[in-house]
């Protein structure tokens, strides 16, 4: 960051503190930048855990937080601490609460049968929809769906993990009419064919850390061609944030095997239920065409 951020007036409040991290975050060092994306992503565990705790969950030393904390200008970690200590007062459960109670009300047991590691993904998930449903604004909800229906085609990019929720959201907006393009990476022409999108296009892109490379490229050049962008990603600091016109943040939390894609998966499908409900004029039943075999 820069050299005379201990000269400035540390933000007051939490809401200044995570704005000045997103103006930051582009210029940091990458361990900044790892400490940027756990405090933004887990800030009720930011209030009530120590230092030291914190900085072993993020396998970084204790004393970068400390100087991460100086350089937005304030004396110490423990300062930058109290204002997510202020906002815990009036905020709602984070995941990990959720998840501790959810295990407790369905009686939580420790073994490693096969319907424990069932069980176990069902808690995660369940506390992660609904984090994802009180974290979601209703308005940009709205103008991602108006983005969609507008748009004379609707190109989709994710890979790897990502892959099957624009695929998912293909197979659906197909199916309500709208023409799309899937920019997957066979042939080599994902690039390419991203160059024919228009300013009456929309692009929707998926993708979580690690993010790859040709998704965060083609979500750059969408926004120098002022093709809007919707955006599903881990987090408010993701490269696609910049460029997006809406960015739907789904923090992912830790798993022992792999992250679950029931949160992303639930909001594409209710961007889709949301295109439905307009392109169909029913707002109280929208539904998806039946395919019937002959």
């Amino acid at each position: 960051m820069r050299k005379d951020a201990t000269e400035q007036t540390a933000p007051e409040n939490y809401e200044e503190l995570i704005r000045l991290i997103h103006e930051r975050h582009d210029e940091m060092s990458k361990t900044y930048q790892r400490i940027s994306v756990f405090l933004t992503q887990n800030p009720n565990d930011v209030a009530v855990q120590s230092v030291n705790a914190i900085a072993e969950r993020c396998d970084i030393h204790a004393s970068s937080f400390v100087r991460f904390a100086q350089a937005l200008g304030y004396k110490g970690f423990k300062e930058l601490q109290t204002l997510f200590q202020k906002r815990l007062a009036t905020a709602a459960p984070g995941f990990e609460a959720r998840r501790k109670a959810l295990e407790s009300e369905l009686q939580d047991r420790q073994d490693q049968s096969e319907y424990s590691f069932l069980r176990d993904l069902i808690v995660r998930d369940i506390a992660s929809l609904q984090d994802m449903l009180e974290k979601t604004i209703p308005e940009e909800l709205a103008l991602a769906a108006d983005l969609i229906e507008d748009a004379e085609n609707v190109y989709l990019i994710g890979q790897l993990r990502s892959a099957p929720v624009v695929e998912l959201l293909r197979y659906i907006l197909t199916m309500l009419g709208k023409r799309c393009i899937l920019l997957d990476a066979g042939g080599g022409l994902a690039t390419h064919m991203a160059k024919t999108m228009k300013p009456e296009d929309v692009l929707i892109a998926v993708s979580f850390r690690f993010y790859a490379n040709e998704v965060v490229n083609i979500v750059e050049e969408a926004e120098k061609s002022n093709v809007p962008v919707v955006a599903i990603s881990d987090s408010t600091l993701s490269p696609l944030a910049k460029s997006a016109k809406v960015l739907f943040s789904v923090p992912e939390h830790d798993y022992t095997f792999s992250r679950s894609l029931a949160a992303p998966m639930c909001l594409a499908q209710a961007l889709t239920v949301a295109v439905a409900a307009r392109v169909q004029h029913d707002v109280a039943e929208p539904r998806i065409p039946t395919v019937t075999g002959t």
